[in-house]
């Protein structure tokens, strides 16, 4: 059964950091490029970072310089630390595979204060 579970979301204030987590399971996590996803109130779901299979990295202008992404196949885990947070950076954050796309998760909120 594929299951991807996102926590570490929460209630920040501006400038202030989170990481996020990411645990997938019933995937083939290992060779799959993955990605963080946002969902802004009225907005459709956006992809804003993405880790290739080799660990490369790309990022939306919005969050570059801000975010990273990062991934520990060992552990099935994609990682998201965000920084510098602002109130624009409120939304419920997802997983999930960069290009097919597994059954969502129920994705974590953050609510980013100014």
């Amino acid at each position: 059964q594929v299951q991807l579970v996102e926590s570490g979301g929460g209630l920040v204030q501006a400038g202030g950091s989170l990481r996020l987590s990411c645990v997938a399971s019933g995937i083939t996590f290992r060779g799959n490029a993955m990605g963080w996803f946002r969902q802004a109130p009225g907005k459709q779901r956006e992809l804003i970072a993405a880790v290739s299979s080799g660990g490369g990295t790309s990022y939306a202008d919005s969050i570059k310089g801000r975010f990273t992404i990062s991934r520990d196949d060992a552990q099935n885990t994609v990682y998201l630390q965000m920084n510098s947070l602002k109130a624009e950076d409120t939304a419920v954050y997802y997983c999930n595979r960069r290009y097919t796309y597994a059954p969502w998760g129920q994705g974590t909120q953050v609510t980013v204060s100014s």
